[in-house]
């Protein structure tokens, strides 16, 4: 028998054969995939060293619930379900899904390595590093593991919350809602990300998400020539950036307005393209730079009424 990681360990019933327990393969004790190995087991979410018995077997999370071996090639034909070849990932397979992009990413976010993280979650750090670059199906256990120790849900890091407008979690207890000084507004919105700008038009008001740099205290955004963004240049307008943290039930908003005004000096536009975070998400030809001056900057934060509050409160 030899297992990966994220493989499922089926244990069966001596007497009738039928499946009586299964766990996550999360940790490997030996380079080639023999036993024993670390198994968070479904029903209970533990972590246990195992040494496989005779009526147990390996089923790769690719297979489904059937427990099916994969369909035989070249490579395959005429194996078991214990062969080596059952769970194998070529060196060429497909990169990060999307689960192990968000648990990457939420990682990174909160500062933590990813042998810290793994020990928190209390699995193997291979295992997390498999989870984090390949497309990953890990068990319920092991994602609310990680989410704990995240600071998020599963499903969030399932991605069953996207399209969600934020905020629809439980208020704080006792929440305090406070000002944020201008030098704190300034280190919010040097994090770049997306932010919302405010512009008359013909038809009343219009708020739009743009992808904004801060280059020198200046907010910068691209949009296409004749988009409604493009109507800013002349006038005073509104720029919001916020963050929500559903899990904790925190937040800020960072509010700046001030004049926009089209870009155009070759020096000034060099700048702003080799200091750019990123490409506009919408894409197309959003090539106009469009600079907005703050001469009013103001930010709110909600954080516990009984903690102190630090800049990623």
């Amino acid at each position: 028998m030899r297992a990966h990681l994220g493989d499922r360990l089926v244990v069966g019933s001596p007497a009738t054969g039928a499946d009586r327990r299964d766990g996550e393969i999360v940790g490997l004790h030996h380079a080639d995939g023999t036993p024993p190995y670390d198994v968070r087991w479904s029903d209970n979410g533990r972590v246990t060293l195992v040494f496989p018995g005779p009526d147990a077997r390996l089923r790769h999370p690719e297979n489904g619930p059937g427990g099916s071996p994969a369909p035989s090639g070249p490579d395959t034909a005429g194996t078991g379900a214990d062969s080596e070849s059952v769970g194998a990932r070529p060196d060429g397979a497909a990169g990060a899904g999307d689960i192990g992009r968000r648990v990457a990413m939420e990682r990174e976010r909160q500062g933590l390595t990813r042998a810290e993280t793994a020990r928190r979650a209390k699995m193997a750090p291979d295992y997390l590093a498999y989870i984090e670059q390949r497309p990953a199906d890990p068990s319920p256990a092991t994602l609310i593991s990680l989410a704990d120790v995240l600071g998020t849900t599963a499903v969030a890091l399932r991605g069953g919350d996207t399209g969600l407008p934020p905020g629809r979690g439980r208020a704080l207890p006792n929440p305090r809602l406070e000002d944020l000084s201008p030098d704190e507004c300034r280190a919010r919105l040097s994090t770049h990300g997306v932010g919302r700008v405010a512009v008359s038009t013909a038809d009343g008001p219009g708020v739009f998400p743009v992808n904004y740099e801060v280059v020198d205290d200046t907010i910068a955004f691209r949009t296409a020539p004749g988009s409604m963004p493009a109507t800013a240049p002349g006038t005073d307008v509104a720029f919001e950036v916020d963050h929500v943290d559903e899990t904790m039930s925190l937040g800020w908003s960072v509010l700046a307005v001030g004049p926009a005004r089209i870009v155009t000096e070759p020096d000034a536009l060099r700048r702003l393209a080799a200091r750019a975070h990123t490409t506009p998400w919408a894409g197309g030809g959003r090539d106009t730079w469009v600079s907005i001056r703050p001469t009013r900057l103001t930010g709110r934060r909600i954080s516990p009424a009984d903690t102190g509050s630090g800049p990623d409160s």
